[in-house]
């Protein structure tokens, strides 16, 4: 009786949660809406097209040569990216990990840069970006910058 109790329980607070809990759907044509569900359904949609481009910078290199510096990669930043979104960025320091050509499991402290633009701006900033991570790996003899683009919405 008691194991029934508490299933029946444990049915009713996901059911709960199910009906209350917000979602959000992103589609490849750049509309995001944002929807809290609810016995009345009610639609929120907030900010602007935006685009989120995220930028992996590894700090080993392949070469065995010294790792990138905090001082070196800030250089960077200032030099290469700044120039392109003067209005900010965001950078997050973490620790990566990827499989070599070898096969063997690489791990390295990293960064990740995010830039946020108006998504009528994608064509025009997508060179830029390209050559930030093309002199990424030249500066630092690395195989990869990896990036990441979403379609989001922003309000600042």
């Amino acid at each position: 009786m008691k194991h029934r109790t508490l299933l029946t329980a444990l049915g009713a607070a996901i059911a709960a949660l199910a009906v209350a809990a917000p979602t959000a759907q992103a589609g490849l044509d750049g509309e995001r809406t944002v929807s809290i569900t609810s016995s009345a359904t009610t639609q929120v949609q907030r900010g602007e097209r935006y685009v989120e481009t995220r930028l992996f910078f590894g700090t080993e290199r392949p070469d065995g040569g010294r790792a990138v510096t905090d001082a070196q990669f800030m250089s960077f930043v200032d030099r290469h990216v700044t120039p392109g979104f003067p209005d900010g960025l965001t950078i997050q320091e973490g620790s990566g990990q990827w499989r070599d050509s070898h096969g063997r499991i690489e791990r390295e402290r990293s960064y990740e840069l995010i830039l946020l633009y108006p998504a009528t701006e994608a064509r025009q900033r997508d060179p830029f970006i390209e050559a930030v991570r093309e002199a990424y790996v030249k500066t630092y003899a690395q195989d990869s910058v990896a990036r990441l683009d979403e379609p989001t919405l922003a309000d600042f």
